[in-house]
């Protein structure tokens, strides 16, 4: 297996190395002509090409000398930074084993970094790389409907720009929330070699990375290879005291019933009494009597309780390991003053892994996997190990069995994610007449494949057969009794033969395009050039999933999962035109128009027109005034409209259970009338949902607004007091219409035992115990997403002084308002100032950024921080880390951050930079969060695992 990953990655370079010997071709022939500089250039939020793009919309960007202030190695964890980000995968969710599988056919990228802007979610946000939308990931469990930041090295970037604004008419469907345009370095000279080395203070979290860099320039041409490695160990919850157990502050309460020695729960035929009972320790073969007087037994049994529930926090990671290897080469040529080209080429390979505890194996009715293999067993009295001496059958005396395997060992998801890239083009100038227009086609293939490779689950048809009549498990080669009665060791080596399998699951993310664009001057109005942009782009994506055939046939003991397959293409024109309205007079005042439309015909029936319009008032020089308004469109994609019916277990709390304390449940008449008998007790946390894409989805729609101005003051320009001051202020709006998603499993179960409405009810059947058997999630056009807010931005350079020269900058984003509805009107629980669902949307997020530099010294100082948020205490009220148990309400206290780094410059070659820095300086911990499924924290809105994290980062330049 290293030998094929060491393979692989040696082609990418011999590639890369190949494409490293054009410049050298080229430059040998160049002319000695003069290269023509154009001063007018593409900015993301506008496809025209001006020299004017101040304040045109609103883009935050990010430079170079930003990205390494930050300290981290992955594009994604530094956008998700950003004030106005949401929520959103990364390496810190530990995301495979039981996470599941999302509704829209998508599986969960383990190991993945995505971006999510206004809260919006990952789907509703365009990636693009030099101006080109990039492929969208496989996460191996499904067709990806987001970009996988961590398919692009950092170490390739010149620069980030983030439009926080829908742009749909101008770059089509996904960019409703706005668009990330990651722009390479391409005009570089020299070599860089530089290194990083980083550890969190518990000395754990390990992470390493090496960059290359390597850029020549000619006259006539100019070269960027880079090649990149980055290596980031893991961190265990059990290594930190608030991720050590289920649920913080609750001890063992929200443990797993599947216990190392197992948990039986039945009916004994010969007494008709019912048990709920767990072997003692150490009775490896336990003796059952059937006695039972008050709890107090005779036999090798006890009654079943808290005590008894199984920590499987022990095995889970906060933060997951990763490896990253890539490979990036762009060639440009210019073939003479009005025409030049390019290609680029980039290959990157991401290992990853996430863990969770020895896979629990459910049996009976209550078992609520879905699989009709563990939910109808039958367990023979011939079994050799069986206690019991009759038989256990689910469709008359079982109810549940929860066995935790620790034999077999942890459960392991290994990912292999490779991503290639390739693209061309060529653009140029034309004349006509006394006007100059810019053009350029280009061409792009790009390709994600990932498989996962899983150890240590379990078949449960194999687990069927060596449980049943010792003679039909004989019949077939290879099958032997299985003991699941006796305690940890009894399971031996051949009996975890005949039911460990290795899952294999693959999927493949394909696009291919084709745009062409032209821009440049109309004609001339009354008060100046009337610019435009028009083109054409046509793309083609395809996607598939096949996941183990054991999973297929429905042996598989885990999470379910049927094939996913389809592919659709889209034709596109858009146009784009600015028309000034009002000439630029002596006191530097302009008002201008933006026009934009796009049609978009989709080959899967759906055909739409996006416009925009802009308007940009430059009151004065120092003040710029700006509107807009936009309609954007999301297509469903292949996972939304093609994904097969699949399951996950997904961790609920059944509102008509007993609460962890005997409190009663808040709605008794509803739960009878739903058939769950009085004193119901869930056994099981963990419910199968059944999820799964819909050809007939309509596509997403929005109206996006946003006002905002721009105020460089004047008076302050070149004073004592600055040098300059930019105060930026934005507000924004975005409406979405028939948002694809299915309603929260855990919000449906709730608005059904509250409502007892169809329209929740439907889909989630109990067992005749009271226990949910079969729970259907699926997708749908469900009703409105509404959200606004402000961005306040302050930007100050002070004058360089005898103690150096410093600059501040403050962002500020504050959520007023969000909203979403369901199809039939349902409020949703998501809003300002909430948690739910491993997610937050708070109120007021900032950070603030003061840099120093000194002659050869450089330093910064960054605070982030969070606004309070509050959750639902999910079933922990009766304990006292639930901060208002009253109202079932759990407050996560504001959190701040702060970073710092020092710097120094060696005059060594051409520079050698050596730079020490400390992220979470005061050793900050995460809030605990009671309803998040992962290890008590929030793991997309706060720093995980905690702690400081150390780094020490070398560059020289030569």
């Amino acid at each position: 297996m290293k030998t094929l990953r060491i393979s692989r990655l040696g082609m990418a370079v011999r590639g890369a190395l190949l494409l490293a010997c054009l410049p050298g071709l080229a430059l040998a022939q160049q002319a000695s002509d003069d290269v023509k500089t154009l001063d007018r250039v593409e900015v993301t939020g506008t496809r025209i090409k001006t020299s004017e793009a101040e304040g045109l919309v609103p883009v935050q960007r990010l430079s170079r000398e930003d990205i390494d202030r930050t300290g981290l190695t992955s594009i994604g964890d530094i956008i998700q930074a950003l004030t106005g980000s949401g929520s959103a995968l990364n390496t810190k969710f530990n995301s495979s084993g039981n996470f599941g599988f999302p509704a829209d056919g998508s599986g969960v990228g383990a190991g993945s970094a995505q971006v999510d802007l206004r809260h919006l979610g990952s789907k509703r946000v365009l990636v693009l790389v030099d101006g080109v939308r990039w492929v969208n990931e496989s996460s191996a469990s499904g067709v990806g409907a987001s970009t996988d930041l961590n398919t692009i090295p950092l170490a390739i970037v010149e620069r980030i720009e983030v439009l926080e604004d829908g742009a749909s008419s101008l770059y089509g469907s996904d960019a409703i929330a706005g668009v990330v345009n990651i722009i390479t370095r391409r005009d570089y000279e020299g070599m860089q070699l530089r290194t990083q080395l980083g550890q969190y203070d518990e000395g754990d979290g390990f992470s390493k990375g090496l960059d290359f860099a390597w850029g020549r320039s000619g006259a006539r041409s100019n070269f960027f290879l880079g090649l990149s490695w980055t290596d980031q160990d893991e961190v265990f919850s059990r290594d930190r005291a608030q991720s050590s157990f289920p649920k913080p502050g609750t001890g063992l309460a929200f443990g797993s019933s599947a216990t190392p020695t197992g948990r039986f729960i039945f009916e004994d035929p010969n007494t008709g009494v019912v048990h709920d009972i767990t072997p003692n320790d150490g009775a490896s073969s336990p003796v059952y009597d059937g006695s039972i007087l008050d709890c107090n037994r005779t036999d090798d049994y006890h009654c079943f309780s808290t005590a008894d529930r199984f920590n499987f926090s022990q095995y889970n990671l906060l933060l997951t390991p990763s490896e990253r290897y890539g490979a990036f080469g762009q060639f440009r040529f210019e073939f003479n003053e009005r025409t030049s080209g390019y290609v680029k080429l980039l290959y990157n390979r991401r290992e990853s892994m996430n863990q969770a505890a020895p896979e629990p194996i459910f049996l009976g009715p209550e078992a609520g996997t879905g699989n009709p293999l563990a939910d109808n067993i039958v367990i023979s009295a011939l079994n050799p190990y069986n206690p019991f001496g009759f038989d256990l059958d689910s469709s008359t005396n079982l109810i549940l069995i929860g066995r935790r395997p620790v034999e077999g060992g942890p459960r392991q998801f290994f990912q292999d994610v490779d991503t290639w890239y390739l693209g061309g083009g060529l653009e140029g100038l034309w004349d006509v007449g006394s006007r100059t227009l810019f053009w350029d086609v280009n061409v792009a293939f790009s390709n994600n494949k990932a498989r996962q490779t899983n150890y240590g689950s379990y078949n449960i048809f194999n687990i069927a057969l060596a449980l049943g009549d010792p003679a039909a498990c004989a019949a077939v080669a290879g099958c032997v009794p299985l003991n699941i009665f006796g305690g940890p060791g009894t399971i031996t080596p051949e009996m975890l033969a005949w039911i460990q399998p290795v899952v294999r699951d693959r999927s493949e993310n394909e696009l291919a395009l084709f745009t062409a664009n032209l821009s440049g001057t109309l004609f001339d109005n009354w008060a100046g050039p009337v610019d435009f942009a028009a083109g054409l782009e046509h793309r083609r994506l395809e996607g598939w999933y096949e996941p183990d055939p054991l999973t297929v046939i429905g042996h598989y003991n885990g999470v379910p999962s049927l094939p996913t397959r389809g592919e659709y293409d889209v034709s596109e024109l858009y146009f784009e035109a600015n028309v000034p309205l009002m000439a630029e007079n002596d006191q530097g005042s302009r008002l201008d128009l933006t026009l934009a439309g796009r049609y978009s015909d989709y080959s899967t029936g759906v055909s739409e027109f996006t416009p925009k319009v802009g308007l940009r008032w430059q009151v004065v020089d120092e003040l710029v005034l700006r509107a807009s308004y936009a309609e954007g469109l999301r297509a469903a994609s292949i996972g939304e409209l093609y994904g097969s019916a699949s399951r996950f277990d997904r961790e609920m709390v059944d509102p008509c259970s007993l609460g962890p304390n005997g409190e009663p449940p808040a709605n008794p008449a509803n739960c009878a009338a739903l058939g769950v008998p009085a004193g119901y007790t869930q056994p099981n946390p963990q419910i199968s949902v059944t999820t799964g894409g819909n050809p007939d989805l309509d596509p997403e729609k929005s109206d996006s607004y946003a006002l905002g101005m721009i105020w460089s003051p004047s008076f302050l320009a070149d004073s004592a007091a600055a040098e300059r001051v930019d105060f930026e202020i934005t507000y924004y709006r975005h409406e979405v219409e028939g948002a694809i998603q299915a309603i929260d499993a855990q919000v449906q179960l709730d608005l059904c035992v509250a409502t007892l409405d169809p329209i929740y009810c439907n889909g989630i059947t109990r067992a005749p115990t009271g226990g949910i058997n079969g729970f259907n999630n699926r997708l749908t056009n469900l009703g409105v997403i509404k959200t606004d807010g402000w961005d306040i931005d302050l930007i100050w350079v002070f004058p360089e002084g005898r103690w150096g020269k410093f600059a501040a900058a403050w962002r500020n984003t504050l959520v007023g308002e969000y909203e979403a509805v369901g199809a039939a009107g349902q409020p949703q629980p998501q809003g300002p100032g909430i948690e739910v669902a491993d997610s937050g949307i708070p109120e007021w997020t900032s950070s603030f950024t003061l840099d120093w530099k000194l002659g050869a010294w450089n330093a910064a100082w960054g605070i982030r921080h969070i606004s309070e948020l509050r959750e639902s205490c999910s079933g922990a009220a009766g304990f006292p880390v639930c901060s208002d148990p009253a109202n079932n309400t759990n407050r996560l206290p504001a959190t701040t951050y702060h970073d710092v780094q020092l710097g120094y410059r060696f005059d060594w070659m051409d520079g050698f930079q050596l730079s020490f820095g400390v992220n979470n300086l005061f050793d900050e911990d995460p809030p605990i969060c009671l309803s998040c499924s992962l290890n008590g924290y929030d793991a997309s809105t706060y720093d995980i695992p905690g702690g400081r994290f150390y780094y020490v980062r070398a560059q020289l330049d030569f």
